[in-house]
């Protein structure tokens, strides 16, 4: 008997993607996929882990639209099944494992703080906290970089711990560089 099982993109409560996917999940005819990244982000204090919805607002389950549709709009952290008007698109199955492939097995991809001449960065830790700069050198075997600052209206060369400084951007973009 065929499936009648189809991937679709569900719209979560703000910052509630694990919520949702945690309820989800104690149903048994639905099949959740929640990816996520956690990069550093520099905080008040020091650069600290991050771990977030690689869709923030979203999130997919795989069920069957006839059977279990309000029972997935009713599970909390859940704010709707994305459809257009009268239109519920399902996502392919083979977009889904692409995702999969690209994210890996526990749903979690960590972004690697590598770091590469000219790349921009901010300070995260010492008195120069929240100061811009851009890479001039990465010293591996040190486990330190050196960059160049505008302080005080000149250019300033420093040397930092490597992880004192975050890349700048959105990790996100840095899983899925665009492409030349």
């Amino acid at each position: 008997m065929p499936s009648n099982e189809n991937w679709f993109c569900l719209r979560s409560q703000p910052k509630h993607e694990h919520i949702a996917a945690a309820h989800l999940r104690k149903l048994p005819v639905v099949e959740v996929f929640l990816p996520r990244v956690r990069f550093q982000r520099p905080t008040r204090q020091r650069l600290a882990w991050a771990t977030e919805a690689l869709f923030p607002g979203y999130l997919f389950a795989r069920f069957d639209w006839h059977d279990s549709l309000r029972r997935v709009q009713a599970a909390r952290g859940v704010a709707g099944v994305v459809h257009f008007g009268p239109r519920w698109p399902v996502i392919a199955d083979g977009i889904i494992e692409d995702l999969k492939r690209a994210v890996g097995t526990e749903e979690l991809h960590t972004i690697p703080a590598v770091l590469q001449p000219g790349d921009a960065v901010e300070i995260a830790e010492t008195p120069m906290r929240g100061l811009r700069a851009v890479v001039s050198r990465v010293m591996p075997g040190r486990e330190r970089v050196a960059l160049l600052l505008d302080f005080l209206g000149r250019q300033t060369a420093v040397e930092v711990p490597i992880n004192f400084v975050v890349k700048e951007g959105d990790a996100r973009e840095r899983m899925f560089p665009p492409k030349a």
